[in-house]
């Protein structure tokens, strides 16, 4: 009896993309939206500071610039958040699915808006990642009235381009703030209250 074989080269191949999908898998696995409220587990090193609210900040000194997110939104547009610098970015990664994002959806809503309406130069930017069609997270932002853009990332891939060593969004929901450099300034990996979403916010607008 005689039995094929299959070269080895097939075989490493087929090893290697295997380990690309556990790895795409993982990152958007790491907190998936959990009962534990959010609560950080994890972290991408760096100098940076946890508060007792959950909320990582980095001084303006030691930050890093955030990675070009492009692409398609949920309303079939195109985004490209390096358009943005000059403004102070919101990021805040999310999915129709998640109990918490539903929780904090009304904050981010009317927070954004009251900062347009106020002239500040804030952009929220959503990134709405799991969702397998756009019709259920465009029938999220109408529940909730989000009028903000959100990229459509149903994979999770713009989360890969966060390099390590960085504050990352490897969390849903995740929330992450940008200064108007376009470097990352603050985190968390629970869901945001009014407050603690103007918390991270504030004190960027009052930057030099």
């Amino acid at each position: 009896m005689s039995f094929s074989r299959v070269p080895r080269s097939r075989s490493i191949s087929g090893r290697a993309t295997l380990l690309t999908v556990v790895t795409l898998t993982g990152a958007l696995t790491l907190t998936a939206c959990g009962d534990d409220g959010g609560k950080p587990s994890g972290s991408a090193g760096g100098n940076y500071v946890t508060g007792s609210s959950g909320i990582s900040t980095v001084a303006k000194a030691d930050r890093t610039d955030a990675p070009k997110l492009d692409g398609e939104t949920v309303d079939g547009k195109t985004l490209d958040t390096t358009t943005l610098k000059g403004k102070v970015v919101v990021l805040n990664v999310w999915g129709s699915w998640c109990p918490p994002c539903r929780a904090e959806a009304p904050s981010f809503a009317k927070v954004a808006k009251e900062l347009e309406a106020a002239g500040q130069p804030v952009a929220f930017v959503g990134i709405n990642t799991r969702d397998n069609t756009k019709q259920n997270a465009a029938s999220f932002e109408e529940d909730y009235g989000i009028t903000y853009p959100s990229l459509f990332d149903p994979d999770g891939k713009l989360m890969l381009r966060f390099p390590k060593g960085t504050l990352n969004p490897n969390a849903i929901p995740s929330t992450l703030v940008l200064d108007k450099d376009g470097k990352i300034a603050a985190r968390t990996l629970a869901a945001l209250s009014e407050a603690k979403l103007r918390s991270m916010i504030d004190p960027l607008l009052a930057e030099k």
